[in-house]
C-alpha cells in the first residue's frame, strides 16, 4: 500500500493513499512512534474485511459489530494543501457515513492540527460520536489528567467517574490511580481499557524520551458515549491506543460533524509544568 509524507523540521506524518490511516509520526532523528499492525488478521464483516494496520484512524462511536468495522480500504480523494492535506474516503457500506481527515502542520513548532469529519450520506438520521484513535508502540507511559476540585461549593458531589470494560482487571499492574493523574504503563499484558470524562482536554504518552500529547474538546454540558467518556485508553500485548471522542450527535442526512485534535511532540521537558515533569520521571 503506497504512502506519502508531510513534514516540517520537527517531525513527519506518514499517511496511506488507499486507506484512511496515518501510518507514522516520526520526530526528527527518532523512530516512528506508531505501531505497525499489518501482520494482524483481518476482521470479517458482511461488508468485507476490516484491517487494523496500526497508526491513527477515524471511527464513530458507540462501538458495534459490524457497523464500526466497515472496511476502509480503497483509493482516497487526496487534496494537497500548503503545509497539509485533506484525505477523504468513500462512503462506508452499511452505515452510509463518509469520513475525512484534514491535517495541517505548524511551520514553526512540533505541532499538527487534525480535523476529523463524519458526513451522513444515508437517508435516515444516525446517532454517533466522532472517535479518533491513535495506536502506539508499547514500552511507554500514558498520562491521564484527572478532574480536581469541588463540583459544588460544599464539596458534597462527585467530581470523577471511570468506565471499565468487561475484560479490564481492576487490579491490572499497569494501572496506577492517583488524585491528579492516572498513570498506565504500556506493557505487553492481556487487554485493558479505561475511559472517563476528561475536562482538561488532553492525553499524553511518554516513550523513548519523547512526549506525544493530543488535545481535544471537553464540553461538560454535552453527552458522550461509553458512560460519558471523551477520553479512553486501550492496551494489550501488542499496542497501546489513546482515543478521544466528540459528543453524541444525531446526524441528519446530508449533515456533518467535526472533531479536532491538536498533536504536540516534545523532546525537551523543560517547557512542561513542574508537576508533569515529576510524573514523567517518577
Amino acid at each position: 500500500m503506497s504512502k506519502r509524507v508531510l513534514k516540517n523540521k520537527f517531525f513527519e506524518i506518514e499517511y496511506l493513499t488507499e486507506s484512511l490511516r496515518l501510518s507514522g509520526v516520526t520526530p526528527a532523528g527518532k523512530t516512528n512512534l506508531f505501531v505497525d499492525l499489518s501482520h494482524f488478521a483481518p476482521v470479517p464483516t458482511p461488508y468485507g474485511d476490516f484491517h487494523f494496520r496500526g497508526g491513527h484512524r477515524l471511527w464513530h462511536a458507540p462501538e458495534a459489530m459490524p457497523r464500526t468495522y466497515a472496511p476502509d480500504t480503497g483509493e482516497l480523494e487526496i487534496i494537497e494543501l500548503p503545509n497539509g492535506v485533506i484525505l477523504e474516503a468513500k462512503t462506508e457500506p452499511g452505515s452510509g457515513i463518509r469520513k475525512k481527515i484534514e491535517i495541517h502542520l505548524a511551520s514553526d513548532a512540533p505541532s499538527a492540527t487534525l480535523t476529523h469529519t463524519l458526513v451522513n450520506d444515508g437517508v435516515w438520521p444516525i446517532e454517533l460520536a466522532p472517535w479518533a484513535i491513535t495506536q502506539f508502540r508499547l514500552g511507554g507511559t500514558v498520562i491521564l489528567p484527572m478532574p480536581v476540585g469541588n463540583v459544588d461549593s460544599a464539596g458534597l458531589l462527585p467530581n470523577r467517574q471511570i468506565s471499565l470494560w468487561p475484560y479490564t482487571r481492576i487490579n491490572d499492574p499497569r494501572l496506577s490511580l492517583r488524585d491528579d493523574y492516572v498513570i498506565i504503563r504500556a506493557d505487553a499484558l492481556p487487554p485493558f481499557k479505561i475511559g472517563y470524562f476528561n475536562p482538561h482536554g488532553w492525553l499524553a504518552y511518554w516513550m523513548d524520551g519523547i512526549l506525544f500529547r493530543k488535545k481535544f474538546g471537553a464540553d461538560s454540558r454535552a453527552v458522550y458515549p461509553d458512560n460519558n467518556c471523551n477520553a479512553e485508553v486501550y492496551c494489550n500485548n501488542e499496542f497501546m491506543e489513546m482515543e478521544s471522542l466528540g459528543p453524541l450527535t444525531m446526524l441528519n442526512p446530508g449533515a456533518s460533524v467535526t472533531h479536532v485534535e491538536t498533536w504536540d511532540i516534545f523532546s525537551n521537558l523543560d517547557i512542561f509544568p513542574e508537576e508533569l515533569r515529576q510524573v514523567l520521571v517518577a
